[in-house]
C-alpha cells in the first residue's frame, strides 16, 4: 500500500522535529499534525454549580498545567483572592516551576512529587494532612487515581471539575485524502465523527495507540490496520514502520 499522506492527531511539534516527520521523509510522504481535541474551561458560573469555594482550602493539588491555568483563571473570575500562605503540591518539578507565571515561587509553600508518580505526591502532602483541607482541579473527564488515592489515606479534599476536553475544529482538514491517520486517545476518534459525521474509512489505513483508542475505534466501526504498541513495536513509529515493511 502506497502511502503519500499522513494525519497525526498530535500538535505541530515545536522544535519541527518528530519520528513521524523522518519517517514520512523516508517513503516520501507529507505528514500533517493536528489537534484533534482541546481543554475548555469552564465558566464562572458552571463552576459555581458545584458549591465548591476556592478560599475553603488551604492546599491545592495540581496535575498539569492546565489544571494551573485554570485554578488562577477561575479564581480571578470569581473575584477570589488566592491567600498568600496558601500550599500548592504538583506532580512534578516541571508544573511546580510553572507556577512562577502566577505566583512568586517559595519552597515553603510549593511542593512537588521528587519521583513524578502519585505516590511521591501524596508522600509530600501527608505533613500537611491533618487540619488542612485539598483541592484537586481536575477535568471534566479524568483518571479516578488520584481521588482514590486521598480518599483511602483519609484526606479531606475535593475535586473541582476546571475544565472539559473537547472536539477541536477540523474543517480545515481534507479528510478524504489523507492515506494514514494515527490516533492516541478515544477521545481523539470522537472528534473525528464530530467533525466528519458522514467518515467513510475507505483504503485509508488507521492507527491506534493503546486499548482504549482501540475499543473506541472500533465501536465507532473503523477497521484497524495498525496497532501500538504491540509485542514488536513498542511505540507508534515502529508500529507504522511494521505496517510498511520497513
Amino acid at each position: 500500500m502506497k502511502i503519500k499522506k499522513i494525519l497525526i492527531s498530535q500538535p505541530e511539534p515545536a522544535n519541527g522535529k518528530s519520528p513521524y516527520i523522518d519517517l514520512a521523509k523516508e517513503i516520501g510522504a507529507e505528514v500533517e499534525f493536528q489537534k484533534f481535541i482541546q481543554m475548555e474551561g469552564l465558566t464562572a458560573k458552571e463552576f459555581r454549580e458545584q458549591r465548591i469555594n476556592i478560599l475553603n482550602y488551604q492546599a491545592v493539588v495540581l496535575t498539569n498545567r492546565v489544571s494551573v491555568d485554570n485554578y488562577f483563571r477561575l479564581a480571578e473570575a470569581l473575584r477570589c483572592e488566592v491567600p498568600v500562605d496558601m500550599r500548592y503540591f504538583c506532580s512534578s518539578e516541571a508544573i511546580a516551576n510553572y507556577l512562577q507565571k502566577y505566583i512568586v515561587y517559595r519552597k515553603r509553600k510549593i511542593f512537588y512529587s521528587k519521583n513524578g508518580q502519585l505516590d511521591g505526591l501524596l508522600s509530600e502532602m501527608q505533613r500537611y494532612k491533618e487540619g488542612n483541607k485539598f483541592l484537586v482541579p481536575m477535568s471534566e473527564v479524568h483518571s479516578p487515581d488520584l481521588p482514590n488515592m486521598l480518599e483511602k489515606a483519609s484526606y479531606d479534599f475535593s475535586v473541582a471539575i476546571m475544565y472539559r476536553t473537547v472536539s477541536s475544529d477540523l474543517s480545515n482538514i481534507n479528510i478524504a485524502e489523507k492515506d494514514l491517520i494515527a490516533f492516541f486517545s478515544p477521545l481523539g476518534v470522537e472528534s473525528l465523527f464530530h467533525n466528519f459525521p458522514d467518515y467513510v474509512q475507505g483504503d485509508t489505513a488507521i492507527a491506534v495507540f493503546g486499548k482504549g483508542t482501540e475499543a473506541a475505534a472500533k465501536k465507532l466501526g473503523l477497521r484497524i490496520d495498525i496497532m501500538a504498541p504491540n509485542p514488536k513495536a513498542p511505540s507508534m513509529k515502529m508500529a507504522m514502520e511494521q505496517f510498511l515493511g520497513l
